[in-house]
């Protein structure tokens, strides 16, 4: 058979048979059933599925849950084990390695653990295995306090509840030097691979039925007072972090009790944590996505820190790896979750006061404001490829960051990212902050004024079809942008040729007259591209309260402008001659190229620093402030007629959303919705006043519960 939906039956069959797993074996036969009765969706998904065998990227393998080499299953886990093995018998020359594996709460991690467990206890190697499920830092820390040769970890961190991974660090006498203890790089991972595929089938892997070694709470007694000790210990220190409330998400994942108890021996003892979220839980029943940075992501922990008058609030990804704050902005009284770059200045200025000397350092697509910290403080600085495999080999580390919501701040301890860590830093510098009478955005102005102020901000778009992904690439790469929010772009280099002394990447960076940069490049652990934009605005080192929001309203209408040109997801409608006259931002006068639909309209002022406040439209109101075309003629006719297509597209092809999301095509009154993939996320703390309102809000009745995702 072939084309597009070509698959071997064979091929599919051999896999059935030498799958350990009933319930994939069930699967893929079902499928199979279904593609040989001329199923065209059961054979696309055996098409994608033997596609190929999963591969490691950015966080090692990760994938959806299910039969087949391109997927997570117990197959795929112990072919990987079984090449983890050979692979370590010929690095230390036939020597025992010792290996160390943890696991989270997702489903199956457990089995996949114990798989893995059985396969190296039955090569030879000394396993090692984590009591429970525990947060992936944990894992990492381990791999260096008990000078492991290898860690496992099972876990897809923030990925959706379909999926699962296994990430695989080196250590001990495998690696030495300032990667030991870090993940896999290449050529580490290709040779691994390598093993993975000369392993014949499942059936020829040796698995034992015991003989590891089953850890004590002692190791996560270890990690706790390692991090503990990161806090200040004096009685001023204690006063001022018994001072701080506290609001901490899990995000149901396996993170609350090991940070809920580094904060309390660090004396931060008024912490409350959201009770919807507190349990693993691996469906994440609460969020779209298990992700601090996705939309609605924090909105029960932002309503209960209303409720409690809290000071911070701090975010957990399910494996406790990443970590996220939100404070309340002084200039508009609302919460609001502070970027990923924000957050890494912040620990980044801290932590080089503190240091005398090494390197701080940030992926490529992080904020360039921590070049000028580190200048500032007469630091070294280092830009890698994204992922944390590549910052936390850096010579020297200090503090290294990335700006989706990762931090390393104790190297020493653990070579990796650490939500808990980070999170235990931020607290200590919000009490004394607090203690100051200032806040977070207060010191986030003063390194603004002390290094100009750095805007980032990020687009992005998930694809079900990884060609696409490659298509947009292509796109951007035959036709790049010449101006970028008014400026002229001066460079643009492809990535994959490499850069700046590294190694290449897929995706693109361009720079602009102002300094403005943009890079675009596909997500390592999810089918997405990204687009990150960052606007530089210099500030006098005595600027005023008003200049610094003056800035940041010009840097964030750059941002704005910048989304709108540099975006390769979608192509604009319009190019100028807006209709609106100028009282509507173009940025959101643009329709959705995919779904046809429109997107959050925001009345503002130039130049207010306030945040948007949506508005409803109506009928006529879309019509007349649809922004393509001509105001009169065939051509405005023509413009009526594709918004009047686009919106019956949109009510007719609503899709099915999880519990609690809101369904709503366009914001009304009461609240506003923002996301992707089909899904609309109500935002801010207003809930209640959007169940009063939904039911004079016309398009409530479309399904939107008003309650938030």
């Amino acid at each position: 058979m072939t084309g597009k939906h070509a698959w071997d039956p064979d091929q599919v069959r051999a896999w059935i048979a030498d799958d350990p797993d009933p319930a994939t074996r069930d699967d893929l036969s079902t499928l199979l059933a279904a593609a040989q009765e001329h199923d065209d969706g059961a054979r696309r998904e055996l098409v994608d599925r033997f596609s190929g065998l999963l591969q490691f990227g950015t966080a090692g393998l990760r994938g959806a849950l299910g039969g087949g080499p391109n997927r997570m299953n117990r197959a795929v886990v112990i072919r990987a084990a079984a090449g983890l093995a050979a692979y370590l018998h010929d690095e230390l020359h036939g020597e025992r390695p010792k290996v160390v594996i943890g696991y989270d709460a997702r489903h199956r991690s457990s089995d996949f653990a114990h798989d893995s467990a059985a396969v190296l206890a039955a090569a030879g190697a000394e396993v090692l295995l984590m009591p429970r499920s525990l947060p992936t830092p944990v894992l990492a820390f381990a791999v260096r306090h008990l000078s492991a040769d290898a860690g496992i970890m099972v876990t897809a961190s923030h990925n959706p509840a379909a999926d699962n991974g296994y990430k695989v660090y080196l250590g001990g006498r495998a690696v030495t030097g300032a990667g030991q203890g870090a993940q896999i790089v290449p050529p580490m991972d290709a040779d691994i691979a390598a093993k993975i595929a000369a392993v014949e089938s499942v059936a020829s892997v040796p698995r034992a039925e015991g003989g590891w070694t089953v850890l004590g709470d002692d190791v996560v007694d270890a990690y706790v007072s390692a991090v503990v000790a990161l806090a200040p210990r004096d009685d001023e220190a204690r006063a001022r972090a018994r001072a701080l409330r506290i609001v901490l998400t899990p995000m149901h994942g396996v993170g609350a009790a090991t940070a809920t108890r580094v904060l309390a021996e660090a004396g931060f003892t008024d912490v409350t944590v959201v009770p919807l979220q507190a349990e693993p839980d691996p469906d994440f029943p609460t969020v779209s996505f298990p992700n601090p940075e996705e939309p609605g992501a924090l909105d029960l922990a932002m309503a209960l820190a209303v409720s409690t008058q809290a000071d911070i609030i701090l975010a957990l990804d399910p494996d406790a790896d990443r970590c996220a704050a939100a404070v309340v902005d002084p200039r508009t009284g609302a919460w609001r979750a502070l970027h990923g770059d924000e957050t890494g200045a912040l620990l980044g200025a801290d932590g080089a006061a503190h240091a005398a000397e090494g390197t701080l350092a940030c992926s490529i697509v992080s904020s360039r404001l921590l070049s000028r910290i580190a200048e500032s403080a007469h630091l070294g600085f280092a830009s890698t490829l994204t992922g944390f495999k590549w910052i936390a080999r850096t010579d020297g580390l200090v503090f290294g960051y990335e700006e989706a919501l990762g931090y390393c701040v104790a190297p020493a301890l653990v070579r990796d990212k650490d939500g808990m860590s980070a999170s235990l830093r931020v607290a200590t510098l919000a009490a004394r902050l607090k203690a100051e009478g200032r806040g977070l955005v207060d010191e986030l102005d003063a390194i603004a004024r002390r290094h100009g102020l750095y805007l980032t901000s990020q687009v992005a778009a998930r694809f079900d079809d990884p060609g696409k992904i490659a298509a947009i690439l292509d796109r951007l790469r035959d036709a790049a942008p010449a101006t970028l929010a008014g400026s002229p772009v001066t460079t643009v280099t492809d990535l994959s040729a490499g850069v700046d002394g590294l190694l290449p990447t897929d995706g693109f960076r361009l720079f602009t007259e102002a300094d403005d940069r943009v890079v675009v490049r596909p997500s390592g652990t999810e089918p997405k591209v990204k687009c990150y934009l960052e606007v530089v605005v210099p500030l006098a080192p005595d600027a005023a309260d008003e200049d610094v929001a003056a800035a940041r309203a010009t840097a964030r209408a750059r941002t704005t402008l910048g989304i709108h040109e540099s975006s390769p997801f979608e192509a604009p409608t319009h190019q100028s001659g807006c209709r609106c006259g100028g009282r509507w931002r173009k940025r959101f006068c643009r329709v959705d190229a995919d779904r046809r639909s429109a997107r959050d309209r925001s009345a503002r002022r130039p130049g207010c620093d306030d945040p948007p406040r949506p508005r409803p439209l109506s009928r006529r109101a879309w019509q007349r402030l649809e922004c393509a075309g001509p105001s009169h003629g065939a051509g405005a006719a023509r413009v009526r007629r594709r918004a009047r297509g686009a919106r019956r597209h949109a009510r007719r092809n609503r899709p099915r959303t999880a519990r609690g999301a809101c369904r709503r095509r366009r914001p009304c009154s009461a609240f506003r919705c923002d996301g992707g993939e089909g899904y609309r996320h109500c935002e801010g703390d207003r809930r209640d006043a959007c169940a009063r309102r939904a039911a004079r809000c016309r398009r409530a009745r479309a399904g939107c519960r008003g309650g938030g995702g």
